[in-house]
């Protein structure tokens, strides 16, 4: 499987697209994918070699895993590049217009799972971001 990537337009400024995007206080309210689903605990060192962690969990308390992973590049405002805890490449671009911000994410996907559902999976929580941060 090739590289997927993902967008979004975020209807706010990139600063505080970058607040919110890495400050583990907000991250806890956008990073999930679906209704069902929250992220109790999240942590975020953001620098080359730093690492992040969430705790994503079903909220019937059916199922959890923990998403994390090491920076790789942290340009404030512009990239943020990271490899996952399996070994893959994530790569997330900020670029700014003003009072809004695009998105554009590319992941590596996992082999368990359709390329479809990971693509909406990952369309999901980019699109809670989304949503989180234009209502705050």
């Amino acid at each position: 499987m090739s590289a997927i990537t993902i967008k979004t337009t975020v209807n706010a400024p990139v600063d505080k697209v970058w607040k919110i995007w890495s400050n583990p206080e907000h991250i806890v309210k956008w990073s999930t994918a679906s209704e069902d689903w929250h992220t109790p605990k999240a942590t975020n060192d953001l620098r080359p070699g730093g690492r992040f962690s969430s705790r994503m969990e079903a909220k019937d308390g059916s199922m959890g895993f923990d998403f994390w992973g090491t920076y790789d590049v942290v340009k404030p405002h512009e990239k943020i590049g990271y490899t996952l805890g399996d070994g893959r490449k994530v790569d997330i671009y900020f670029h700014s217009h003003g009072d809004s911000t695009d998105i554009n994410e590319t992941f590596e996907p996992e082999n368990q799972n359709p390329e479809e559902m990971q693509r909406a999976g990952w369309q999901a929580i980019l699109d809670n971001f989304k949503k989180y941060t234009e209502s705050i």
